[in-house]
């Protein structure tokens, strides 16, 4: 049975969340603050958390930093903060996915599933550094990309772009975490930089670059890649 540690403070909301997971087979846990959550975390050892930010006696995102310093446990972030710098904040942080308060209850269940099967998926091993797709195939040991039979030739900087990418399949990956990762700055002015690069991959690995299938932008947030 997959666990899931609910963490907020509004007891309607916990309450909807438990009997919609419940009805679907999870094991569910609730804690209606940071410290109840982390007590809980390190208890019941969660298959995903599911956290909102707003809490009583802390932080949603120090919660996920003191998570981040044991455990890789999916946490996806359900909060009503709708403004990009703090998305980012807790993207940057350590979390997983980020779902705006009100949400759908079959979005909630469709992003935990995929957070779900990302935590079951085998790791890449040095033996296994093959990602392929139905439109490209990157070889990570051998830094080559191959489209249609063909080598796709990749300057470095959109080498480190895609491997970042492809080596986190399904995580949104923020502009600053790249940005700092390729070419060592966190400036937002900097951003147009990610989109000059990215939109040259999608040129060169996507079938249809405007309508990307698996480099996929997060408008204000990052990339992700969808495998």
């Amino acid at each position: 049975m997959t666990r899931v540690l609910v963490v907020e403070d509004d007891p309607q909301l916990v309450r909807a969340l438990v009997i919609n997971l419940q009805a679907r087979q999870y094991g569910v846990d609730a804690a209606p603050d940071g410290a109840t959550a982390l007590r809980l975390a390190a208890l019941r050892q969660p298959d995903v958390v599911m956290l909102d930010l707003g809490l009583p006696d802390m932080d949603g995102v120090d919660v996920i930093k003191a998570l981040r310093g044991w455990t890789r446990v999916p946490i996806l972030v359900l909060s009503a903060r709708q403004a990009s710098d703090e998305k980012v904040a807790a993207l940057d942080a350590g979390a997983d996915d980020y779902i705006t308060k009100p949400f759908s209850m079959d979005e909630l269940l469709a992003r935990l599933r995929a957070a779900v099967r990302r935590r079951e998926d085998t790791p890449l091993v040095p033996e296994s550094t093959v990602v392929e797709t139905d439109e490209f195939t990157v070889d990570l040991r051998a830094k080559k990309a191959t489209r249609g039979g063909h080598d796709i030739r990749l300057t470095p900087t959109e080498w480190h772009l895609l491997e970042i990418l492809i080596t986190n399949p399904g995580r949104l990956i923020t502009q600053k975490h790249l940005l700092q990762e390729v070419w060592g700055v966190s400036q937002s002015n900097k951003t147009n930089y990610l989109r000059v690069y990215m939109a040259q991959l999608r040129r060169k690995l996507e079938t249809d670059p405007a309508h990307p299938r698996y480099l996929i932008t997060e408008p204000g947030m990052g990339y992700r890649f969808e495998g």
